[in-house]
């Protein structure tokens, strides 16, 4: 018994200390994180959360920054600039634009939702409405250009990170006066360059016409010249770093840029401490351990929960029937690897061909599931010329769920108690874990059955034809997680070698899903331990099956954006 706890416990105490150092980070300096809402236009409600520093109070205002997340983002995006700006003394929103988070509505409806973030900014009795910024990420110029265009003497400087004026919808105004004191942050590797900017590569940014018309430049523009009058409002500055689009919000240059110009361009009691003086990769890393000890949680309480009477008729001994790794092994091996990855671009074009929005709201979710069910249909196929050992149905049943769901309960209920005490949830980079409000609640429930599907499909190779017998834990989750994310690794891999060699994905028109997938390595390794420890405790496939397809449709509902209204229309696939 001793023994069955020792996960449950250690997943707590790597979640706690993981979730107090991200608390601390965050607050540092005596900062308060609020999560607020507030309204927007037509009756959306809108999400943030509100960085209030010390020396903000109603009797000495300070200035104020807002800051917006790309597309299928969130809030919580943006936390490296708003810990950066927040411990230098600005007040800071960080807005969930319509469609994404909390946020009501749809994606682009209402101006992103920026409008009404800068209102009610603005009402702050903290806030100096003379001294505010706006900073935006890929999607989220929209945001920050439909609040500039709103109010023109709103606002006094803007920074843009990986984005350009009129990005699906937003405000296309880019004149040398307005808008008002722009910085562009924009990688040499940005893998949006032609969506952006019209130009092959991130590196050409400088030669886009487009740019130059920002600028006032008859020519190329000089990476770090000002251009035009900060007093004037016409101030322009670019930066080009050796970094890609999501790096632009995740890098000491794109942060570092980003304080720069608002320490320069905003006036008021904003303490001047050097951009490279930057803290936020320590919240990063507290968050990654808390995400860490909640995979440690999920199986610990698996484990502990087998041990009760209720759940006792689920406890066996693996028996697979494979004794070596030999060729058809192998082959075994390479086909889960490389079918996901190969499949990945083409099956994701499909993703709402048979999708009814209204049901199913959300784009990328539905192109993920088209691939996810197509993949499960081809490993069908393959199973029946294949398989060679015994992994049935036979576990599918109320113990098997009702466990599955008890685990997964534990686990939502370790991310509600660490945003309650702490303000974070479970993330690093892309990849974020964040609780469920009723709305995404309702949207998981639509699309379970459709993950569960694809699950009971997908993991049953793994015991079925890649357990081995009298192999040890190591080599069993090892495999595992190879397996499943090990498609995904090769395709991120050969994308980015080629970014980085020549400029362009080996895919230069996938730049979207490109992204997405690198979430998808430590998911799905994640998906293949759990398929491998619940398999070596069950002798069976099914249990692990139903807490991934719960884990993964919690993980995607929650995360990505909604699209559907009555008067929707797929958009060209926009910059994340």
């Amino acid at each position: 018994m001793r023994g069955r706890w020792r996960l449950f416990v250690l997943g707590w105490l790597v979640i706690l200390i993981g979730a107090a150092l991200a608390h601390a980070v965050q607050t540092t300096g005596g900062v308060k994180v609020t999560d607020v809402r507030f309204p927007g236009d037509k009756g959306v409600v809108m999400s943030g959360l509100l960085y209030l520093p010390p020396n903000a109070t109603a009797a000495h205002p300070a200035p104020a920054v807002l800051v917006s997340h790309g597309y299928i983002n969130t809030r919580e995006m943006q936390s490296p600039f708003a810990i950066e700006l927040a411990r230098r003394g600005f007040v800071v929103l960080a807005m969930d634009m319509t469609g994404h988070g909390y946020s009501g509505g749809t994606v682009a409806a209402q101006g992103f939702g920026g409008p009404a973030a800068l209102r009610y900014l603005q009402s702050r009795p903290e806030v100096d409405r003379g001294n505010i910024g706006l900073e935006g990420h890929s999607l989220g110029a929209g945001a920050v250009l439909s609040a500039a265009a709103d109010q023109p003497d709103g606002y006094r400087s803007i920074v843009l990170e990986g984005t350009t004026p009129g990005l699906l919808g937003a405000p296309a105004t880019a004149t040398p006066t307005s808008p008002r004191n722009v910085a562009l942050v924009f990688g040499k590797f940005d893998e949006f360059s032609v969506l952006m900017w019209q130009v092959p590569k991130g590196s050409m940014v400088a030669t886009s016409t487009r740019l130059q018309g920002l600028f006032g430049a008859s020519g190329p523009v000089v990476e770090g010249r000002l251009y035009g009058d900060i007093a004037a409002g016409t101030g322009r500055i670019l930066w080009n770093p050796p970094i890609t689009h999501p790096w632009e919000h995740f890098s000491r240059a794109g942060i570092g840029h980003a304080v720069d110009w608002f320490q320069t361009t905003l006036n008021g009691e904003a303490r001047p401490l050097d951009p490279n003086n930057q803290v936020w990769i320590w919240k990063e890393v507290g968050t990654l351990a808390a995400f860490v000890g909640f995979v440690l949680l999920l199986l610990g309480t698996f484990e502990l929960l087998l041990g009760a009477p209720l759940f006792a008729g689920l406890a066996a001994e693996p028996q697979p029937t494979t004794l070596k790794r030999d060729g058809r092994w192998l082959i075994s091996l390479l086909l889960i690897i490389a079918i996901p990855a190969m499949t990945y671009f083409p099956f994701m074009k499909l993703g709402n061909l048979f999708f009814p929005m209204k049901a199913f709201p959300q784009w990328v979710t539905n192109q993920l599931l088209v691939w996810a069910i197509l993949n499960g249909l081809i490993t069908l196929v393959l199973g029946l010329v294949l398989r060679r050992g015994k992994s049935n149905l036979a576990k599918l049943g109320g113990p098997a769920i009702l466990l599955a769901v008890a685990v997964m309960a534990v686990g939502y209920g370790s991310l509600a108690l660490v945003d309650a005490l702490f303000k974070v949830d479970y993330r690093f980079w892309v990849l974020g874990l964040k609780p469920l409000d009723a709305v995404h609640a309702r949207y998981a429930l639509s699309y379970l059955p459709l993950w569960t599907a694809y699950f009971l499909v997908a993991l049953r190779p793994l015991s079925a034809d890649l357990a081995v017998k009298g192999e040890g834990p190591v080599a069993a989750y090892l495999t595992a997680a190879v397996a499943m994310a090990g498609g995904f690794a090769i395709l991120v891999g050969v994308q980015y070698a080629s970014l980085f060699t020549t400029g362009l994905l080996a895919t230069p028109s996938e730049p979207l899903n490109v992204i997405i997938a690198i979430q998808f390595i430590p998911l799905m390794a994640v998906v293949g331990i759990i398929g491998a420890f619940t398999y070596r405790r069950t002798n069976a496939y099914v249990p692990g099956a139903l807490i991934c397809a719960l884990l993964i449709c919690w993980y995607v509902t929650a995360g990505t954006a909604t699209h559907w209204s009555p008067d929707f229309k797929p958009p060209i696939p926009a910059a994340k």
